[in-house]
Order: C-alpha cells, then structure tokens, then sequence
C-alpha cells in the first residue's frame, strides 16, 4: 500500500471515529430529556365545605399525585381571589349567601397543572345577624355638628373598595419597622352591605404565616385640621394589631417620623394590662423634635363594662386645630395634645388615612395558642369635618 492510499485509511478512520461521538452525544442529550419527564398531576380529592363556627368560612383541602403546589380559587362577585398552598389547604370567608364556585389547581408548574371546581351553597338565615359576624349594636355619632361641613366620608355602601380614594400597600416591607408578621393582600379587604372589612388570617403566602390588609388615601384624599370621626369594630387575641391612623403628605420626601403620625386609634390585643389589652384604646402622636429625635405622646382609655371592642361598634374621633389634638372615644375625651411648639410643625400640615390589620410585632407581640384565626376589623363609616 502506497502512503497516499494509507493516509486516506486512517482519515477515514478518524472520521468514523468522530462522528461515532457526535452520535453518542447527540443521544445523552436526548436521553436527559427523557430521564426527567413532567408529570401532570392527577388530583385524588377536594373538598370545600362551610366552618363550623361560621357557615360564611370556607375551607377547601385538596390531595393529588406529582404536585409541587396547589393553586386554590374562589370565586365571588365576578372575581377571583387566588390562594396558594403547599399542604393542600386554603380558606376563603365570602360576604354574601348564594352558590358559590371553588377551583383547586395541582401544579407541576405555573403552566402545567390539573383543575377540579366544585360549587358550595351559603344558605341565607334572616335569624342568625349579619351574616359576617358584623355587630349589631354599638355607639354612634350624627352626620352634623354645629359649626362644621361635612367635607369628605366614606360609608362604605358599595360592593369594593373606592379606588378613586383608596389604595393598597401590598407586601410586608421588613415587619413594616414593627416587626409584623403578615403579608398585605389585596384580597383581605371586602366591601358589602355598608361595611368595610379587613381580614387577618392564618395562611401561608409568599414565605410568611399570616396574611391581612392595608389600605391607605395617600396622594388621593387629606386633611389638615377639623373633627375625624371613624366607627368601628375590632378583632381580638393575642398579637391583634388593629389601627386607625394618619400620616404626613410629605412623608415621601421629609421621611418617617418628619412627616407626623396621628393614631386615632390603635389596640395592642391580648391579656389586658396599662396599656394593652381587648379593651384598651391608645391615642397616640408621633413626630421629629428639634433636636432631630422623634418624639411620642400617647394615652389610653379602657372599657369599663367589662367586654371588647370587638363586641360592638365604637366611634374612635379626633378634633385637630392649630392649637391642639384631642382623642376621643364614643365622645369622651381621653387624651390631648398641644400642638403649639415651633418643633411640631409635622402637625400644621395634611396627613392622609391608613387603616390596617397587624399580626404580631413590637407592640402587641406575637399570636399565641389561644388566638383565634380568622379575624376582623369592621369599619361602618369614616367622616371628616372642617
């Protein structure tokens, strides 16, 4: 054999050899596909049935093969309010009785899943109240007062939240400074039959335990000076954080506590003590002093019939002029503020509303095993007079 004849043998072997790896290459990858196929879930049982204590709780458990995570929907009032879970558990309180649907989804991932949807009856009952547990009782206060115009209120009488006055803070932005433990959603606030209600639940979402509301009017409606009046039940239980509150327009540009903070109210659930306690109301500001420092001045007034402020409706007011803020609970005032020291300018200038449900943090402290879940704030109106 010639060398030339020679040299074509071994390229050619060379060039079997090569493609020989190209094949078995091209063949690993297709196999990797192969080992690792997604599987579409196969959903074994669901069930959504009305609680116990209250027809208007809904808890929904499901179970299935090959799922990562369960997707849970209720619907209501044309709208769907999504809960996620990894145990197979989710709870939805709905406002109104009728048929109702309720979706579960087992997630391989966000795009491939299996869906089961089941329609629960809430049977109407003109015995049992408000169907949501509302109070029916409670303190109140007129629509008129001598020397003031009513200039701004929200009764509440539609079936959402007014978006042209309010808005959503979503999230739990580091325990919100007071080491919180609930996660703002939109879907724990409702509007229906004259009520606002805000709702904390004990839920995993998004990497926290517990889940709640908070609304604010900020850049849509605030006030300087005039009478505030807001009616209003509690929750209760240990870690319940309920507030009715205000800040400085300006918060965004001369920061916390620069800005001023005005606690109508607030309640520090739990075992009663001097300050906290089912039954106690705090009224509190906050401001920046001169020396840079923030300040704070709060007081306090309790129950005296032994119940809670979750019992009934309360009207939790402040008068604010140029001179002075005062505190007031079901027209008795229980605290004041002078407000004239060059140092407390925050409070010469509009704050707007902030209603919220907290779980857990610096002031209340934590849920503990006697805290109930789920719980409310139910707001009947909200008036600003000047």
């Amino acid at each position: 054999m010639d060398k030339m004849n020679h040299f074509r043998i071994i390229n050619w072997k060379v060039s079997l050899v090569l493609l020989s790896l190209v094949s078995l290459v091209w063949i690993s990858c297709e196999d990797d596909s192969q080992d690792f196929p997604i599987v579409v879930p196969s959903i074994k049982t669901f069930e959504a049935t009305n609680d116990t204590a209250d027809r208007f709780v809904i808890n929904a458990t499901a179970s299935a093969d090959n799922v990562n995570f369960y997707t849970f929907i209720f619907h209501e009032n044309g709208k769907k309010h999504y809960r996620e879970s990894e145990d197979g558990t989710a709870t939805y309180i709905y406002t109104e009785p009728g048929d109702h649907l309720v979706s579960v989804r087992a997630n391989a991932t966000t795009e491939i899943f299996s869906e089961l949807s089941k329609t629960i009856s809430i049977a109407s009952d003109t015995n049992s109240g408000p169907p949501t547990g509302i109070p029916t009782t409670g303190y109140t206060t007129p629509l008129t007062y001598p020397n003031y115009t009513l200039v701004w209120q929200d009764e509440f009488d539609g079936t959402e939240l007014d978006q042209t006055d309010w808005t959503y803070e979503i999230g739990n932005n580091n325990g919100w400074g007071n080491n919180e433990l609930q996660y703002y959603t939109e879907a724990n606030t409702s509007v229906s039959g004259g009520y606002l209600t805000i709702e904390a639940r004990a839920e995993f979402f998004n990497n926290y335990n517990y889940t709640s509301s908070r609304i604010k009017t900020q850049g849509k409606e605030s006030f300087q000076y005039g009478r505030i009046d807001i009616r209003a039940a509690m929750p209760e239980g240990q870690g319940m954080w309920p507030a009715l509150w205000m800040l400085g327009s300006d918060i965004t540009s001369v920061g916390w506590p620069k800005c001023g903070e005005i606690d109508i109210m607030e309640m520090a659930g739990g075992l009663g003590s001097t300050n906290k306690g089912d039954d106690v109301v705090l009224g509190t500001a906050h401001w920046e002093n001169g020396n840079g420092v923030k300040s704070d001045f709060g007081g306090t007034t309790r129950l005296t019939n032994g119940g809670k402020l979750s019992y009934e409706f309360h009207v939790y007011s402040i008068i604010w002029d140029s001179q002075k803020i005062e505190w007031y609970f079901d027209d008795q005032r229980f605290h004041v503020l002078d407000i004239t020291p060059a140092d407390m300018s925050e409070f010469h200038q509009k704050h707007f509303f902030i209603f919220n449900v907290a779980v857990g943090g610096t002031l209340p402290g934590n849920p503990d095993g006697t805290t109930v879940f789920p719980q409310r704030m139910y707001v009947d109106y909200v008036r600003v007079f000047q």
